[in-house]
This record gives C-alpha cells, structure tokens and sequence, in this order.
C-alpha cells in the first residue's frame, strides 16, 4: 500500500481522501479548517500540521482547493509540495483550475523533476462520499498509468484523456454543459409550473423523455420531486453558486482564446454572477431558477431576512 499525502480536506477532499484510508492507503493530510481537519480524523486520516510533514515519503500527493491562487500557493510556496516533496511522488490535482493555471503546474513540476497529472473530477459531493466520481485524467502517459491505481479507490470511472491540461479541459467543457443544461431545467420547470402541470408528474414525464438531463435528475428546482434537489432544504448548496460561476468563467476564458462565441453559456455567467450580487454566492447553483419565473420567486427558496 502507498503513503499519499493529501492538501485540502474539504466536502471533496475529506471523503475522497478517506477512501483511499478504506482501501489500505495510509494518508496524510493537512487543511486550515479545524472542522474539515476533525472530520478527516474521523475518516483515519492522519492530520498533521504542515504541508513539508504530509509530503515527507509519499508516494503521490494530491491536491482538492478551491481556486486557481490556492493552487499556485500551495504547489509554489518556499515551503509548499514543490519545496518539500519528493520527486518520486506523483503529483495529482483534483480541483478545478483554468487551463493556464494548469499547464503552469505541469510545466513547473517537470522542470524540477516531478510527474505531474491533472485530475479533476465530476460527480460532487454525493459521488465523493460515495467513492463514484468521474475522472479526467491528463498528462505524460506513464504518469497517468501511475495515476490510476490512486485514484481507482475514489472513482466510478476513470478516463485517460492524453496530454498535459486535457483532464481539465474535458472538465471544463462537462460543466459548460452542465450549467447550459440548468438554465434549460428551470426555464422548462417554470413553464410546466405555469400552465398548471404537477411538478412530479411533469419530471416523471421529462426524465423519461427529450427533456431528461443529468441537472434534471438532480437538481429539479422544486421541493418533494427529486430527493437530491437543493429545493427540499431552501437551496442549501451541494455545489455553489460561486464555484459555477468559478468554472464557467474558466470555461468561457478557455473558449474566448480559441475564438468561440460562447453565447448561451454568457447568459448562464450572467446569472450566476446576479445571484453572487444579491448576497447569494454560497446557496446551489441551481438557484438561478428564480431568474426562470415571472415574479423572480421559486418554491423551496425562502430569501434571508431584509431582502
């Protein structure tokens, strides 16, 4: 079994990390969060104080933050993996950065000698607990190879995509697509609501029909028709509304530089981005139903005092 070190024990990586302790893995791992480090204690996760003192030994070290800045910090600082990792570690980084700053970690890492594979992951919070995410790998192809028996644990499909930045790629262009697709589950969720259509008998027609996508399944905008819809819990995130507008931004950039028009996934930015000015970054993305209807009300959603 492997010695891995982990850096970033959030709602992803906590569980992530965990389960590579359930399959015989001893892991270290480190994050500023005291509820995040309690937790991943919880899962046999060896919290411990320091980056330099996680990667001491590993085998491979694996990344799950939340920005491109955090990324950079943590791979780049004096005292960070770069500095104190082993070049017999493979490098891993689950999180979703932007195409740049993901070719700078490959590129760095090789020039001081470390393989380096970008792993991002699809699936959420659900699919981390559940050990059933999706990865996308890119990068040197004895890398990747490497990087499949560490990641097996943790997915419920794993892809080689070829070269350095195409697991990100194939990431980004996924949730393009994801959040293009929302925009058309609340619009036709509205539209059902307002011709007089009972919302379950509605998705039942859907999620059988032309209609039926992954947000649809998931993420249907009203309360009692989808057991996993942030509308039964006033929109409490499984995925926030800040991280979408995060990663279609990177989408959107990625598009702009190879000269794409990029329209409907400007409008689905736009909405993010109004959520984010109401004070409502941190509630589901899948909010962006309440721009859907005539009167900017959702049923589930109850707005915080004062608005």
């Amino acid at each position: 079994m492997a010695s891995i070190a982990w850096i970033g024990l959030g709602n992803m990586g906590g569980p992530m990390a965990g389960h590579l302790v359930a399959a015989g893995h001893t892991v270290r791992g480190v994050d500023p969060v005291p509820a995040a480090r309690t937790a991943a204690a919880e899962r046999g996760i060896r919290v411990v104080a320091s980056i330099a003192e996680a990667v001491d030994g590993a085998d491979a070290v694996m990344t799950s933050l939340p920005r491109n800045e955090h990324v950079r910090e943590v791979y780049g600082a004096h005292d960070g993996i770069w500095a104190s990792a082993p070049t017999t570690a493979l490098l891993l980084d689950t999180s979703t950065v932007d195409i740049e700053t993901s070719g700078f970690c490959h590129e760095t890492s090789a020039s001081r000698g470390f393989g380096f594979v970008d792993s991002p992951v699809s699936g959420g919070i659900g699919g981390a607990e559940a050990g059933t995410l999706t990865f996308m790998l890119g990068g040197d192809p004895d890398d990747v190879t490497r990087a499949r028996a560490f990641v097996e644990p943790m997915a419920g499909h794993v892809f080689d995509l070829g070269g350095p930045t195409l697991g990100i790629a194939a990431k980004l262009a996924n949730n393009l697509m994801l959040f293009v697709s929302l925009l058309g589950v609340a619009e036709g969720a509205a539209l059902a609501a307002t011709l007089g259509l009972d919302a379950k008998r509605f998705f039942e027609v859907a999620s059988v029909s032309s209609g039926e996508s992954w947000p649809l399944r998931t993420w249907y905008p009203a309360p009692g028709v989808v057991a996993t819809s942030p509308a039964n819990r006033n929109f409490d995130a499984s995925f926030t509304t800040v991280l979408a507008e995060k990663d279609l931004s990177f989408a959107l950039a990625a598009g702009a530089a190879a000269g794409l028009p990029m329209r409907a996934s400007r409008i689905a930015l736009e909405q993010f981005e109004r959520l984010i000015e109401e004070g409502l970054g941190g509630k589901d993305a899948s909010l962006i139903a309440k721009f859907a209807t005539a009167d900017g009300e959702v049923a589930g959603f109850e707005p915080p005092r004062g608005e």
